[in-house]
């Protein structure tokens, strides 16, 4: 028997086993083999430089997902020849939803217990992760001629996968609660980084997960907080497992950032401030996580200089 008091007839919060438990199912539930596959899965090529591109040319986003947790799965099998080479599209396929407008349109309510304001920022963390695989996919196809060594192409196959487990997770969470993705308008900018960096990687690796994935580390413990004081505990421990998940991306970005700053006897810190000015369209914004980017080994000796000019 639960002898957890009620207050004002709300539920309890989550146990440390309960909440333990969701984690450990929203990272099982997602597995290829759990999956609905494409309706006409693609044969995939043997170099993974074309299986890249395929992924950035599927616009069905389920499809898009499931396609990246396949080619993990032939990578770690050994089925791709070499890492080669191929020409990845300007731009990722997508379907006509949803409906691309200036970030300043896209719907925010408040979050509390009312349905909307869950789902509009579901969506909006739905688009973001969908963004997220297409930028994996785009560095691999894009950088493949980079003489970079395995691992650089390990560590990304591993965060598209990671990236199409958050969107497969909160895509069902949209489902159960009423929505779908592609429902409400979203906006295009985390692409628009993508295509300032296309001709330097040292750019990429600066703003991508150094920028945008590090802030995801300030902003989803607060998110987290509020899900809890609404009551969502299944939201929340989705965005649990993707805030864990994202602390790693920023440190595998930054570890690669840092051996091409050393490849050129470049100082990181330096080199870094310097490329955010010059790339990125935006503030550096506080408050920080500064624990999260710590975990990442991305100390504010590097940020924190540089934020909010």
């Amino acid at each position: 028997m639960n002898n957890s008091k009620q207050i004002n007839g709300s539920r309890p919060p989550p146990s440390d086993q309960d909440t333990s438990r969701a984690k450990g199912w929203a990272r099982a539930a997602f597995t290829l083999d759990k999956l609905p596959r494409p309706t006409q899965p693609p044969l995939l090529p043997i170099q993974l430089a074309e299986a890249a591109v395929l992924t950035l040319k599927t616009a069905n986003s389920h499809d898009k997902a499931v396609l990246s947790l396949q080619i993990g799965q032939q990578w770690k099998v050994g089925h791709f020849s070499s890492i080669g080479t191929a020409i990845p599209p300007d731009a990722p396929a997508r379907e006509n939803t949803p409906e691309l407008v200036p970030p300043a349109q896209v719907p925010r309510r408040r979050l509390n217990r009312a349905t909307a304001g869950r789902t509009a920022l579901l969506h909006a963390l739905c688009h973001i992760e969908l963004h997220a695989i297409n930028l994996c996919w785009d560095i691999i196809a894009r950088f493949s001629t980079a003489q970079m060594p395995r691992d650089f192409y390990d560590d990304w196959i591993s965060i598209a996968e990671d990236e199409a487990r958050h969107h497969l997770m909160l895509c069902e969470r949209l489902d159960e609660l009423g929505s779908f993705y592609g429902a409400m308008p979203a906006h295009d900018g985390l692409w628009q980084a993508a295509d300032v960096t296309k001709d330097d990687l040292k750019a990429r690796l600066a703003i991508v997960p150094m920028v945008l994935e590090a802030r995801g580390l300030d902003v989803t413990p607060g998110m987290i907080k509020k899900l809890h004081a609404a009551e969502d505990f299944n939201s929340a421990a989705r965005l649990e497992v993707i805030y864990q998940e994202e602390i790693t991306h920023v440190a595998r970005g930054k570890r690669w950032f840092d051996l091409l700053c050393h490849r050129e006897n470049r100082d990181p810190i330096k080199t870094w401030q310097a490329l955010v000015l010059k790339y990125f369209r935006g503030q550096v914004k506080s408050p920080f996580n500064v624990t999260g980017r710590d975990q990442a080994n991305f100390p504010i000796d590097f940020y924190g200089p540089i934020a909010d000019l």
